[in-house]
């Protein structure tokens, strides 16, 4: 197959180029420069720089025809913040793009495309109550990404998949990882660890790359997919977060009420700098001191997911992680 991915050069993008190629596919993809320092593209993988977003409709459509799959990577998360209403960047950057190419993807007769979404649509389904379509920016926009995608699949044009990712470890030479933020607050505190009940699920890097290749292989019709393998409470990730960044204290579990009481200062000093989140932090409490798992028979085991070292890929987020804190020059995230 001629597979184009939309973020070629991100964590997952090109994790996912590496995975189709070496089963013989034949893939592009289109990112923003610059590569990142140390990172190793697969022979044979053809890389167009610039920002698609800024392409023409002709354009993209060219570079689609002749394609059997297209692959979403690109996008922003929660980390963004700024003015209100911070909706409007999450719609431009996560629901509008997908709309334009998955258009231009069925005009161009392309067969299959898949979505990287997020576990929080998933959430969203499985705990009504939280209402977390109406409370979260950001969630807002994965929903809206993953109705707007389903949509090609549900007029019979194409077979689309969102995979609805949580949680993810592992690195990229010269990447800044997600995980610097939790880490930095991490070392932050002082005589303990504090955190709130409740845990996540997670997958690695890899089997995200495993899970969109199963996708092109498998899908049929339109699909979301809960990813996930692995599940570990908060104490037992800290754990891991501390030993590999040999950080000796205790990790303590907060009453919900105390954390929800240090949730409201962020949210107050945000307000006063003029800054919105994509996620409301007052909202965000259920969420966060739940134990949002998702058993791999609900996703991960149809597509092909395989068993992966999730201990070692936090150990390499976490050392990465405390490089970027040192000051080791590396490129952050992208919409484009």
């Amino acid at each position: 197959m001629n597979i184009l991915i939309i973020g070629g050069t991100g964590l997952l993008g090109l994790e996912a180029a590496r995975q189709l190629m070496k089963r013989g596919h034949e893939v592009v993809g289109v990112a923003l420069p610059p590569l990142p320092e140390g990172v190793e593209v697969p022979p044979g993988y053809r890389l167009v720089y610039g920002n698609y977003l800024s392409m023409s409709d002709k354009g993209l459509l060219n570079m689609m025809k002749g394609m059997h799959a297209l692959v979403f990577a690109a996008g922003i998360d929660e980390r963004v913040e700024g003015p209100s209403p911070i909706y409007d960047l999450y719609f431009k950057y996560n629901v509008q793009p997908v709309r334009r190419l998955l258009r231009l993807a069925v005009e161009a007769k392309v067969a299959h495309a898949v979505i990287l979404g997020s576990y929080f649509a998933y959430a969203a389904r499985k705990f009504p109550k939280w209402e977390l379509e109406e409370h979260h920016p950001y969630i807002r926009s994965r929903i809206e990404q993953e109705k707007a995608a389903l949509s090609f699949a549900s007029s019979g044009a194409m077979n689309v998949a969102v995979l609805e990712l949580p949680y993810i470890f592992g690195v990229q030479p010269g990447r800044r990882p997600v995980w610097t933020i939790l880490l930095e607050q991490i070392l932050a505190m002082k005589k303990k660890t504090y955190y709130p009940k409740g845990g996540t699920a997670m997958v690695t890097v890899k089997q995200v790359g495993q899970a969109i290749v199963g996708t092109i292989d498998r899908n049929k019709g339109g699909h979301a997919y809960p990813i996930g393998y692995y599940n570990k409470t908060w104490v037992e990730l800290l754990t891991l977060f501390h030993r590999h960044a040999e950080i000796e204290r205790p990790i303590a579990t907060v009453p919900t009420w105390i954390y929800q009481l240090g949730v409201n200062r962020v949210v107050k000093k945000k307000a006063k700098q003029g800054i919105e989140m994509g996620l409301n932090m007052k909202k965000f409490t259920p969420v966060m001191t739940s134990r949002l798992f998702i058993d791999k028979n609900e996703g991960s085991e149809s597509l092909g997911v395989q068993p992966d070292d999730i201990d070692q890929a936090i150990a390499e987020s976490v050392q990465a992680s405390l490089k970027a804190l040192q000051g080791q020059a590396m490129v952050g995230m992208k919409a484009e």
